[in-house]
């Protein structure tokens, strides 16, 4: 039975090309996601959306086929707050060598216990995430999250997912949690304003007011208007990068949730790496050393 048939969405490239750029050995996909298999691990009750299955299986032949060695698996809306399908993908990431070439960032109920905090951890978890997109969920209790936020394992960060027009109104809860934050795809600004537009300039301002702000510089096929190769993006972010290059991260948005009706070939999106971070040191520090602080901390200190 087709995608079509079953009303199961299907939001990636059958057949991504091959990038033109390599990434250096030791790459971090630090954002992307996992859905299902529905068998498995049922969709929550209050998805916005409801995918075709993207397991684990697929994720790491399009690391292998990207050239990727790890990747940051978040938890996406569709699953809810029961992470099982992030944890099994984790969990089978496991090289020859035993390391775990995955870790992850949960969704939690804001009441979860200590306990089961401590069993995320163990399996793989690093970071929780508030999303604020209203089309993807229904209630972001800030009260809730910032109680969490503050019992959070050590070495924990909070990734938050919002729209540039709610950045202000957001500070105050941001100002407050305790933990590093991880921004998903820069707060979304409008990339067409430029570098220079004042969404970018709104964003700046709030990653000048914390040096615990990190930003995943990611999504061009989301924030650019104008579509592949996404020049709008690159003339916006590569700066952004440059400026905050010890706090920015990469990822491919793999399987690019809701993005159905416009594509993107993951090939591409890779080749926009060299624009947003030209020089190998800029590439080292946005694919390597600072996802390996966030997610694998204790292989820089062994």
């Amino acid at each position: 039975m087709s995608a079509k048939e079953t009303g199961r969405i299907v939001s990636w490239h059958g057949n991504p090309s091959k990038p033109l750029y390599t990434p250096p050995p030791g790459a971090i996909d630090a954002h992307c996601h996992v859905f299902g298999p529905m068998a498995d691990f049922p969709f929550s009750a209050k998805a916005k959306y409801l995918p075709q299955d993207a397991g684990p299986d697929m994720l790491f032949a399009l690391r292998d086929h990207l050239g990727f060695a790890r990747n940051v698996i978040v938890q996406a809306s569709c699953h809810g707050t029961d992470n099982a399908a992030t944890l099994d993908a984790i969990a089978k990431s496991n090289g020859p060598d035993g390391i775990q070439r995955a870790r992850g960032v949960a969704v939690v109920d804001p009441a979860i216990s200590d306990a089961e905090l401590a069993a995320l951890h163990d399996g793989g978890m690093r970071g929780i995430r508030f999303n604020f997109l209203k089309r993807l969920v229904d209630d972001a209790p800030k009260d809730k999250f910032l109680e969490v936020a503050q019992r959070l394992p050590a070495g924990w960060h909070v990734v938050i997912y919002f729209e540039a027009d709610i950045l202000e109104e957001l500070r105050p809860f941001m100002d407050a949690i305790p933990v590093p934050l991880v921004i998903d795809h820069m707060g979304r600004p409008d990339v067409t304003q430029g570098p220079d537009g004042a969404e970018m300039k709104a964003f700046r301002a709030f990653l000048d007011s914390r040096d615990d702000i990190w930003f995943k510089a990611t999504c061009p096929d989301r924030l650019d208007p104008n579509g592949d190769p996404w020049n709008s993006f690159a003339d916006a972010v590569a700066p952004l990068v440059a400026d905050y290059q010890d706090r920015v991260l990469w990822g491919t948005d793999w399987p690019h949730p809701n993005m159905q009706d416009a594509i993107p070939d993951d090939g591409h999106l890779v080749d926009m790496i060299p624009r947003i971070a030209p020089t190998a040191d800029l590439q080292r520090k946005l694919l390597i050393n600072n996802p390996m602080r966030l997610y694998w901390p204790e292989e820089i200190s062994a």
